[in-house]
């Protein structure tokens, strides 16, 4: 049975003007007018039998004539003045096509236009019980079954639980975005128990402020970037202890760690750097006796080597002597490398760069690799008591300035392994990207460690779908990252953004048709969003609906603390703590 049954004088009033996108209603009944509301539901009849088109109120016009106006009607010999007085006009934006029956289904909504409304094609309000009829058809169609991915309910209609096309959500990659305080990280939590409940998940987190450690459960494992504490006191991967090594750094990485730019021996520097790498990969490869690999082996492929020999291999050329025509004189690299063998050195010691440039030794085995691509990787299923299906790294301890390179890197393994992995054994994998504005910056002129998480990720946002990466984009400051990611981006889940840069870059990716619910951002209450994209049939506000477990992101509340006595000073072990390098103060 059709979910629109309407008689001719229910109708709103009847099409005046129609475009691509739009049409314009004109309405005779000014209380009718009264009571349309911009953001609602509306229904026009279609020509073709068992079709309505839908659409969203867009603007509510009323306009009184101007007195030559009347006068022209009045010359027309009208029969009644009355009706020149005033123009009454609705603007309605099309979002799509509900029909009866499609396919052998019933009731059936789909975001195209076969055709557009003919004038004086009737309109007619979504309200009541057809709204919740209406409401209830789109969830079933975006998967009300086992599995099914569900943020809240309809702002509409409380009743209607919001679904959501999970497959399109992560194949055409998202975007969560919303003001402090707004239910960002609520939403990303809401978003993650419900990942982590299927049997065979699979996604990273990255966790920049460790709020998300408080989520917990069987789908759902913890890892850390190796901080100093971790570096002096040990830990490895089945601890939940992460380390990045050096190894595992591009040649590009690599330069713009190591190699001033600025430097006007750069250009040497990097050439024997490169030099250096591949003979230090080259001997590890002959001691571990791994002929196979000795033959195909490049700089960037992933093989372990010294660092110090490296360091040794410069050291001697920075000071070589070579035979001349009157005795020995400088090499030609004499006194030429001694800014990259500084840095080098200086980075070495450094212990907060100790899980990158100076890791365990069991870091340094071939096999070692493995072990942390299929933590990382494998879907809950292998993961050792189906714990991961969820994987959150925490990098609040990794030095701000090293981020984009350690994300970035992350990324670059994960996809890279899914490039190399046969397409019948590929598992797919989702990357959400918390506080992504810190590591996804705008392009800068002087490409340096900054831009290592933007390269990768950019590549990932054009050809991730093939290879079965999916992106999840979250920000507070969507004006801040990458535009070039953020166009990539197929579907957008905005919580209330106050920041008018922020609105306008939301308001421009939105379809023109839909831009005007950009006028919404400022405006949405805590926990609302307005969700647009594939893997929402119906453009949409929902209610975010509360986490089981909620982030340790809370808002605290200034004037109730001040205004309360007994809380313990915690400043010592703080202190303590920040000397220790380790939370936990040991």
């Amino acid at each position: 049975m059709s979910i629109f049954q309407y008689a001719d004088e229910e109708g709103l009033g009847k099409v005046a003007a129609v475009d691509t996108t739009h049409v314009t209603l004109g309405v005779d009944n000014v209380q009718v007018l009264r009571n349309m509301q911009v953001n609602r539901l509306v229904a026009l009849r279609s020509s073709r039998a068992g079709q309505h088109y839908i659409g969203i109120i867009q603007k509510i016009i009323r306009r009184f004539m101007e007195q030559r106006e009347q006068e022209a009607c009045m010359a027309e010999e009208m029969s009644e003045a009355d009706e020149c007085r005033e123009i009454n006009t609705v603007r309605i934006a099309l979002i799509g096509t509900f029909y009866d029956r499609y396919l052998e289904q019933s009731n059936v909504f789909r975001r195209s236009l076969e055709s557009v409304p003919e004038i004086e094609a009737v309109c007619f309000p979504i309200e009541g019980e057809q709204l919740s009829r209406f409401m209830r058809a789109i969830s079933c169609q975006s998967g009300e079954h086992l599995h099914s991915l569900c943020l809240g309910h309809y702002a509409l209609d409380e009743e209607a639980p919001a679904f959501l096309d999970a497959n399109k959500l992560f194949q055409r990659h998202a975007v969560i975005v919303g003001s402090t305080g707004s239910g960002k990280s609520w939403a990303t939590a809401r978003l993650v128990e419900q990942i982590a409940q299927l049997p065979n998940a699979n996604a990273l987190l990255f966790d920049l402020h460790g709020e998300y450690q408080s989520l917990t459960g069987e789908g759902i494992q913890h890892y850390k970037i190796a901080g100093p504490h971790e570096a002096v006191h040990g830990g490895g991967v089945n601890e939940g202890i992460l380390h990045l090594p050096y190894w595992l750094l591009s040649y590009e990485d690599l330069i713009h760690l190591l190699v001033d730019r600025s430097d006007q021996h750069a250009p040497n520097q990097a050439m024997l750097l490169s030099r250096m790498v591949v003979d230090a990969k080259r001997a590890y490869l002959e001691r571990a006796q791994a002929g196979d690999l000795l033959a195909n082996f490049t700089i960037d492929s992933p093989v372990p080597y010294d660092l110090a020999e490296v360091l040794d291999a410069l050291g001697r050329l920075n000071a070589e002597l070579v035979p001349g025509a009157r005795g020995e004189r400088q090499g030609d690299y004499y006194g030429r490398l001694s800014k990259l063998i500084a840095r080098l050195e200086n980075k070495r010691t450094d212990r907060r760069l100790a899980f990158m440039l100076n890791p365990p030794a069991e870091v340094h085995n071939l096999a070692w690799l493995e072990t942390l691509a299929e933590a990382l990787l494998c879907g809950k299923e292998h993961q050792p008591l189906h714990r991961g299906g969820v994987k959150v790294i925490d990098l609040s301890e990794v030095p701000s300035d090293m981020l984009p390179l350690v994300v970035g890197r992350i990324a670059s393994l994960v996809f890279t392994i899914q490039q190399w992995t046969d397409k019948a054994n590929r598992h797919p994998v989702a990357l959400l990207c918390e506080e992504a504005h810190l590591y996804l910056p705008h392009p800068v002129r002087e490409a340096g460690v900054e831009q290592a998480a933007p390269r990768y990720f950019g590549r990932i946002a054009k050809e991730g779908r093939k290879y079965g990466v999916g992106l999840v984009i979250i920000s507070q400051r969507p004006s801040e990252v990458h535009p070039a990611i953020l166009s990539q981006c197929n579907n957008f889940i905005t919580l209330r953004l106050s920041n008018a840069a922020d609105q306008q870059v939301i308001h421009r990716l939105l379809p023109e048709s839909l831009g005007g619910f950009a006028a919404w951002l400022p405006m949405l209450d805590a926990g609302e969003a307005l969700v647009v994209g594939d893997a929402s049939l119906l453009p949409s506000r929902i209610r975010i609906a509360e986490p089981k477990q909620k982030p340790n992101s809370r808002t605290f509340n200034f004037w109730e603390e001040w205004s309360s006595c007994g809380k313990h000073n915690g400043i010592r072990q703080a202190v303590h703590a920040w000397r220790m390098q380790s939370q936990a103060g040991e």
